[in-house]
Order: C-alpha cells, then sequence, then structure tokens
C-alpha cells in the first residue's frame, strides 16, 4: 500500500514566541507550523522571521513535519519570508503554508520565486512542497484551478475566519457553527475536497477557536473526517489529541478494514467479485475503501 502522511494534527505555532517553537516539534503533533502571518503582529515580522529560522535550524524535526506559513504576496514581507528562511534553513524545511491562496497565480507565484532560491541556494529543486490555505469566495470558486496549478502543492487547507470575513456570514468566533441547523462548514469543505482529491492532495480543517469546548472541537474533526479531510488545525496543544484520535481509523474500524481486504484477495482469487463479511457485501468499491483505511490505520500505529 502507498505511503500515507499524517497530518492528523497541524500545530500553529507562533513565530513570535520562541518558547512555544521549541516545544512544538515534541508536541505530538503530526506537524507543526511556524506562523508569520496572522499571528504575528506588523512590528514584530522580521524578528519572528529569525525565530522561524532559528527554529528549525536548531530543533530535531525527526517525528513533527516541520512547515511555516509565509505572509501573503501581496505583503510587504512575503519576499524576504521566502528569500531569508529558506536561503537559510531550506534544508529543515518540508512545507511552506501560503496564505490567502486566492488564485493559482498565488501559488504559481510562490513556487516561481521558491524555485530560484532553491537554486541560488544548491538545495533541490521542488523538495519543498506547499499548503494552500482556501479563505476567501474568490479561492473557493476557484479551488479545482488551485489544486492544479503546482506539482509543489501538498494540501489545501481551510480558512474559515477570513473565509467568514470574506463572504459576509454571521459569527465571531472561528470554525465554529452556532445554532446552525446541520454542519456549518459542510459545502467549503466538500467542495475543497473534491478538488484537492482529483490532484491527489490533503485537505486539511481550519481553526476551532473556543479552546475549551473540547467536545464541539472533536464535533469539528469527526464532521470534516467524514467529509474527506485528512486533519485539522490545533491551536493548542490539548487540542492534538482529539485530532489525531479523531483522524485516525478506531482499532474496530481498522481489524474490520483489514478483514475485509484479506476476505476479498481470497475471493479474487477464487475468481469471485463480491464476498460477504460481517454480513456486509464487499466489493472491488469497498476493498479499496478498506486499504485506504488499513493504510491509515498502519501508518498512526493502530494496526
Amino acid at each position: 500500500m502507498s505511503e500515507v502522511t499524517l497530518r492528523r494534527s497541524q500545530l500553529a505555532t507562533p513565530g513570535s514566541d520562541p518558547k512555544m517553537i521549541a516545544r512544538a516539534p515534541e508536541s505530538g503533533a503530526d506537524e507543526a507550523f511556524l506562523d508569520l502571518e496572522d499571528s504575528v503582529a506588523p512590528g514584530e515580522k522580521i524578528d519572528a522571521r529569525e525565530n522561524v529560522i532559528e527554529g528549525l535550524i536548531e530543533h530535531d524535526w525527526s517525528r513533527t513535519r516541520s512547515c511555516y506559513r509565509m505572509n501573503g504576496v501581496d505583503t510587504r514581507w512575503f519576499y524576504d519570508d521566502i528569500i531569508e528562511v529558506v536561503g537559510q534553513a531550506g534544508e529543515h524545511i518540508e512545507t511552506i503554508m501560503v496564505p490567502m491562496a486566492n488564485n493559482p497565480e498565488t501559488v504559481a507565484t510562490v513556487d516561481n520565486l521558491l524555485t530560484q532560491v532553491e537554486r541560488n541556494n544548491d538545495l533541490p529543486i521542488g523538495a519543498i512542497g506547499l499548503q494552500a490555505q482556501i479563505e476567501s469566495a474568490e479561492a473557493m470558486t476557484k479551488v479545482a484551478e488551485i489544486a492544479g496549478v503546482s506539482d509543489r502543492l501538498e494540501s489545501l487547507v481551510f480558512g474559515p475566519g477570513d473565509y467568514t470575513a470574506s463572504v459576509g456570514a454571521a459569527g465571531l468566533t472561528i470554525g465554529a457553527g452556532g445554532d446552525y441547523p446541520g454542519h456549518y462548514w459542510h459545502y467549503q469543505l466538500a467542495r475543497i475536497a473534491h478538488a484537492a482529491k482529483a490532484q491527489g492532495l490533503q485537505v486539511i480543517d481550519g481553526p476551532y477557536a473556543d479552546i475549551d469546548d473540547t467536545e464541539g472541537y472533536r464535533d469539528s474533526c469527526r464532521w470534516a473526517s467524514q467529509i474527506g479531510c485528512d486533519g485539522k488545525w490545533a491551536i493548542h496543544p490539548s487540542q492534538i489529541g482529539p485530532a489525531n484520535e479523531t483522524f485516525a481509523p478506531s482499532s474496530a474500524e481498522a481489524e474490520k478494514a483489514r478483514r475485509i481486504v484479506e476476505a476479498y484477495a481470497e475471493a479474487k482469487e477464487a475468481g469471485r467479485g463480491a464476498v460477504s463479511v460481517d454480513g456486509e457485501m464487499v466489493d472491488e468499491a469497498t476493498d479499496k475503501m478498506a486499504r485506504g483505511i488499513v493504510a491509515r490505520a498502519e501508518r498512526a500505529g493502530v494496526l
């Protein structure tokens, strides 16, 4: 089975806080992104950039995927965010998160500049991936084009805060749906998931700002997982565990999936196109579903 990249939890870490940066690689999150954008005040951007460079170089990222979020391409910081961070710490960077990826041109701009920085610093061309944030009405409209614009893309990330502001939706708590009768972000996440999966990309749901509402966060994780998301932001370490648990198959689900894979393989060997497992019909489509669950379970240590 193909290798699975775990992004069940994506820890948001302010680039302005060296202590939080130091704790991120040991947090238990599958991935941590060191943030240069929204969590950093304008007057702290340059110092935060130095913190991120130092954090990427000095800490052990072998157990947590390393990422940093640059400032948007329409800001005066974006150019140096790539030139300096990649130029000094490129060998320690797995992906760069691109905020406000409102159109394919935005991602292409970052890709082109990143290629030149890699070339000028003798780094492998294309080794650093990109994650594009979908957080505006324009981006949602163009999400399929965005998903296919760069071979560097690894995931699309939903940004509910800026998206809410973009469309003028009600609410002040980022990621929450209030009294909405259903899953508040179903349409948006489903649209992103369709575009991303068509290109073989992962989908990450954005933040849930009410840190004390653990059950609300779990619900948000579960609904996103059912739509096809691979993980969710954690804006506090307390959210990492629920995300890691929810975006991995349960032991029972993983065991059943393994039985399905084994039973279907035996059925194919015997020349049959379908077989019954636990009273349910299993065919080729079910086998594909089960193989995906087994692969995620093995990668997450469930099997």
